[in-house]
């Protein structure tokens, strides 16, 4: 892997892997593979991942969530939603060097489907690291930083803010706000670097960095991205925080991606 995230064939590395998972999560990392394996079993469970901080090497004890998606053989039904949760509890209480954890729950028909290609398929190729069964991305493509890839990773931000607002209304106590605010924050983040992807030419996850490399192409909005990056690291409860990122940076994103790579294709 380069500088920019990229195999010598140009095409983007995979970013994580279970040798990298910092010494303190390791506990965590088995300890989650065991109770996914108690309760899912192989009859509903066909393969199971790491993502975020955590397999990249960079998590840091008492601040990083958890991040997990399952391939399920079938559509996720409701016993299997609740099976998710209950394991995100046991996970949460029990190593204090997690803040939350979060299961993805999704079949192998979407996960391999035409229109997730360039969206939940590249998900799983290049940004999750296998943790139980066969790996995915051995039935999928090569991804290459592209417009395409700009579009249907990210290009659905004006369709999601009219969400976020309603939650910010909804959100009652400062731990609602931080939740949400972590949540816009990571994904404001993310939207802005890979609106600037296929101009710079390769993939990172870093909050700072991605800021960082947003800012080379748009000066004028860096330091709301900077508060973004930072809420999505560290969150906040400040409704100021919340109202630049939802109603003053997220919209003029979302305007700027919808010009530049298009609207992702809706999904039924």
């Amino acid at each position: 892997m380069n500088e920019r995230g990229l195999d010598r064939d140009g095409t983007i590395a995979r970013e994580g892997a279970l040798d990298r998972v910092p010494a303190a999560f390791v506990p965590v990392v088995d300890a989650a593979r065991a109770h996914i394996t108690a309760k899912f079993g192989r009859t509903r469970l066909h393969s199971a991942y790491l993502y975020g901080s955590v397999p990249r090497g960079t998590a840091i004890p008492g601040v990083s969530d958890l991040d997990l998606q399952l391939a399920l053989h079938n559509e996720p039904a409701e016993a299997d939603r609740a099976d998710a949760k209950a394991i995100e509890a046991v996970l949460d209480r029990a190593f204090p060097q997690i803040d939350g954890v979060g299961i993805l729950l999704s079949s192998t028909r979407v996960l391999l489907s035409d229109v997730e290609r360039h969206d939940a398929g590249f998900f799983i190729a290049c940004l999750c690291t296998p943790l139980l069964g066969p790996d995915l991305a051995e039935e999928l493509p090569r991804y290459r930083p592209t417009a395409l890839l700009a579009r249907e990773t990210n290009g659905d931000l004006a369709r999601v803010l009219p969400r976020w607002r309603a939650k910010a209304a909804e959100a009652a106590t400062e731990a609602d706000r931080r939740v949400l605010s972590r949540f816009v924050g990571r994904r404001i983040v993310r939207t802005g670097f890979t609106l600037i992807m296929p101009r710079w030419g390769g993939w990172t996850s870093d909050l700072n960095e991605s800021a960082e490399l947003f800012g080379r192409y748009y000066p004028e909005r860096v330091e709301q991205m900077r508060v973004a990056a930072a809420v999505g690291r560290a969150p906040s409860s400040d409704p100021a925080v919340l109202g630049m990122l939802i109603n003053d940076l997220g919209p003029w994103l979302a305007a700027e991606y919808a010009a530049l790579h298009g609207e992702k294709a809706l999904r039924h």
